[in-house]
């Protein structure tokens, strides 16, 4: 679907990479209805789409996003969504961080200003992690009366920052700033406000040199193995995944570019 046919999100495609703007900046990019509507559609999509490789997810204006739109909200969630599996508009919501999981093609999340509640989610949905320096970011659930185990976040979060730190953060709400999400391994890297693009950009060019299938099956890889019940199931992964991608021509050229000191010109696989 063209960018244009989003009216909160915009998608700007740079060769085989989307970058992907949640583009409500007079909110704070808050989520609202037609949020969901537009990001059902766009990963829905994107999981057949051989020409995205890599995503590049942001947020317009001063914030990635401040989670739920609580003014959209302030009577109670619509109870008539037609989908989310019987859960209405719980369900529909959260079925956007499965198809963020889902999606073969990684994706980047940068994040700028604050990252609340389903803008938290947004982030740990995503496969790395870059911070700029005013990043905040909180499960902000439990600040409404609601349980802090929402979105995926109770998934998603202990399996970044071990189970001390999540407890702390979900148990309380409060905000963790980009240096101690370096520190705690929230995010690999963080960066100043006006680097945070291009630090973003260098990582999804370096994604870019590895072959298309390589690329996808390293995020489902390691997708599976972190939940991989024993070291032979993870194995048993990994010994599928090179099977199949060494099936493809794209490993001898690989192997020729590598002993001749070149780029290699992988074709899509």
């Amino acid at each position: 679907m063209p960018s244009e046919a989003y009216q909160t999100l915009t998608v700007e495609k740079r060769g085989d990479v989307d970058w992907l703007t949640l583009n409500r900046p007079e909110a704070l990019n808050a989520i609202n209805l037609q949020m969901v509507h537009d990001l059902t559609d766009y990963f829905g999509r994107l999981y057949n789409d051989p020409q995205v490789r890599v995503v590049v997810m942001r947020g317009a204006g001063r914030a990635f996003c401040a989670g739920l739109d609580i003014k959209e909200f302030a009577d109670g969630r619509p109870d008539d969504i037609p989908f989310g599996g019987g859960f209405s508009f719980q369900g529909y919501l959260a079925d956007v961080y499965v198809k963020m999981r889902r999606c073969p093609q990684p994706i980047i999340a940068a994040v700028h200003g604050a990252a609340s509640g389903g803008g938290f989610a947004f982030a740990l949905a995503s496969d790395v992690r870059i911070a700029a320096e005013t990043a905040r970011m909180n499960a902000a659930f439990i600040k409404l009366g609601l349980s802090a185990c929402d979105m995926g976040v109770s998934y998603f979060l202990p399996r970044a920052v071990g189970s001390s730190v999540a407890a702390e953060l979900m148990l309380t709400g409060r905000f963790i700033h980009a240096q101690r999400a370096l520190a705690t391994g929230l995010v690999s890297d963080v960066v100043s406000e006006d680097q945070l693009h291009a630090t973003a950009e260098a990582l999804a060019l370096e994604m870019l040199a590895a072959s298309p299938k390589g690329l996808r099956m390293t995020k489902e890889g390691l997708s599976l193995s972190i939940d991989a019940p024993s070291l032979e199931a993870a194995m048993a992964i990994e010994n599928r995944n090179q099977l199949m991608t060494s099936a493809s021509p794209n490993v001898a050229e690989g192997m020729r570019a590598f002993m001749e000191k070149r780029a290699p010109n992988y074709i899509r696989d």
